[in-house]
């Protein structure tokens, strides 16, 4: 019995696949959403991964970089899309970013409370993009995607006195970047499902230099850094 009901799934399985390619990818498919986005305004949500990254620019060069450890993170947000031209939308995607990156300071002290540094990053994250849609074939549509962005750090340390003389790695709360990417609209029956990658670049400097005092004039972790910006890959699975 048991045999038989798996047997019967895999049919099953196997029937809508075929279906699901059908009404994809053969010569005359099932239209969906003939109109969905002929709509001016709509809206969505989407869920996804994201790699952060630093790229450090030094004052002077350095025989070893500072060394980024990165982590997958998550990504949970909204959309608003409004329709400019048949091809061009305009996009809004604010969102809620989780990540964690360790850094290690070459040379800095023998023990990890010296040389490592955990940044974690909670970010509310606002993108203003343009999407450049091919044409539709079928019920798929590719597209580029591309624009600025906007970025507030909630697990920000800004306001603390602390630096990392006293274990605490200084970044900014807000800060700014460019996107640019790819992805591709797949029109189901009932929804859109639209997955796409993203690189996003920092433009601003990131890092808050530490204090100078007289126990500690100059700062192993931070004066020899010129800027500090973020970068990250982004993966977002959206629903329309």
């Amino acid at each position: 019995m048991k045999k038989a009901v798996i047997l019967f799934l895999l049919v099953l399985a196997a029937k809508g696949h075929a279906q699901f390619a059908k009404n994809m990818f053969s010569k005359d498919p099932i239209i969906n959403l003939e109109n969905w986005q002929k709509q001016r305004i709509y809206f969505g949500y989407y869920l996804g991964f994201n790699s952060f990254d630093f790229k450090f620019d030094y004052k002077t060069p350095v025989q070893q970089d500072i060394q980024v450890k990165k982590t997958t993170g998550f990504n949970v947000g909204v959309v608003a899309d409004l329709r400019l031209q048949e091809y061009i939308n305009l996009r809004f995607e604010p969102g809620l970013y989780y990540t964690k990156r360790d850094l290690y300071f070459p040379g800095v002290g023998s023990s990890e409370t010296d040389y490592l540094r955990e940044v974690n990053s909670t970010y509310i994250h606002f993108p203003l993009l343009l999407k450049f849609s091919a044409l539709r074939t079928g019920n798929i549509r590719p597209y580029l995607v591309g624009g600025m962005s906007t970025t507030l750090n909630l697990s920000s340390n800004a306001k603390s006195q602390d630096d990392n003389w006293q274990q605490k790695f200084r970044v900014k709360q807000w800060t700014a970047a460019y996107e640019v990417g790819f992805g591709i609209d797949i029109f189901t029956e009932y929804f859109i499902f639209s997955p796409s990658v993203r690189g996003m670049f920092g433009i601003t400097d990131e890092l808050i230099r530490d204090n100078v005092t007289p126990e500690h004039p100059v700062s192993p972790y931070t004066d020899n850094i010129d800027s500090m910006k973020s970068r990250a890959i982004l993966i977002n699975f959206t629903f329309h």
